[in-house]
């Protein structure tokens, strides 16, 4: 039998956000093969044509790629709280940007989407979860 050790939350949750992060990072590169958008890139014309936008998508990603250290580092309590907050504010978010992504040429989104919604819903599981501290009585 091959061993099967136990996985401290900590890395299980870092784990979830890496992979989840990745699949945001493939969605969007993906999305450079979809017809007309190297030349709304170049035109500007884009769903982000302002900096205010860049910002927010910046923050977006940003958050995410964070919680892979946070999710490291933190001690528990804040890190339990920021998993379940962060992790069912993209499992939203994500659910309805699959909603919304219904052109054929954005299946791999919906798909992508519908991946992502259900890791960071297991981010919020496993953090809701959160083993407890064994007393010593």
């Amino acid at each position: 039998m091959l061993e099967n050790p136990k996985i401290n939350i900590k890395i299980k949750l870092a784990a979830l956000w890496t992979s989840v992060t990745l699949c945001y990072l493939y969605g969007d590169y993906f999305e450079l093969y979809t017809p007309d958008k190297v030349n709304s890139l170049i035109s500007g014309e884009n769903n982000l044509d302002s900096p205010i936008k860049l910002l927010t998508a910046s923050i977006i990603l940003a958050i995410s790629s964070l919680m892979v250290a946070a999710s490291v580092i933190l001690k528990p309590k804040l890190n339990r709280i920021l998993n379940i907050l962060f992790g069912s504010l993209f499992t939203l978010m994500m659910v309805v940007i699959g909603m919304y992504s219904t052109h054929e040429w954005y299946l791999f989104y919906v798909f992508l989407a519908f991946l992502e919604s259900m890791v960071t819903a297991l981010i919020v599981w496993y953090a809701w979860k959160w083993p407890k501290e064994k007393s010593n009585s």
